[in-house]
């Protein structure tokens, strides 16, 4: 017996028992997307301006994905360790070096580029992974209320 048949190894992927969404999604699915995200991460634990915060910055996320991302994305929300995440990911050609190192508020006049920095701004992290198979970015927000790291922290 030889090992040549023997079948790769297989990836396996945990059952995430916090799983609340895992959905692919293009134009037409975008508001209910919203509205499915706004009630479970309600139901999670977040409420008043960081659920409303929270929620634009995965709309700014599925927004851009459709734009700019290919026009189709997917997304994934889940709870851990007292944080909700969502990851976006699109297979666009990807975002520039220079446009992610952009920490600066875009001018008040300025029709698009918001996506990311709202993004930014409304979640508690934010971490980008980009190339040209596409962008996969993950925010998170913290489920109760945490207190600033004093000095020392």
């Amino acid at each position: 017996m030889t090992n040549a048949g023997r079948p790769g190894p297989r990836t396996v992927v945990p059952i995430e028992s916090s799983l609340l969404i895992a959905e692919a999604f293009d134009q037409a699915q975008v508001t209910e997307l919203r509205h499915s995200v706004t009630s479970c991460v309600r139901a999670a634990g977040l409420s008043g301006q960081r659920l409303d915060d929270f929620v634009l910055a995965v709309n700014e996320l599925i927004t851009n994905a459709v734009r700019h991302g290919g026009g189709r994305g997917w997304l994934r929300l889940w709870q851990e360790s007292g944080d909700v995440l969502c990851e976006v990911s699109d297979h666009g050609r990807g975002i520039s070096a220079q446009r992610l190192n952009d920490r600066s508020r875009p001018a008040p006049d300025t029709a698009g580029g918001w996506g990311l920095w709202l993004a930014r701004e409304l979640s508690d992290t934010m971490r980008v992974e980009t190339g040209t198979a596409g962008t996969t970015v993950r925010i998170s927000a913290a489920l109760g209320s945490r207190q600033p790291a004093g000095p020392g922290d």
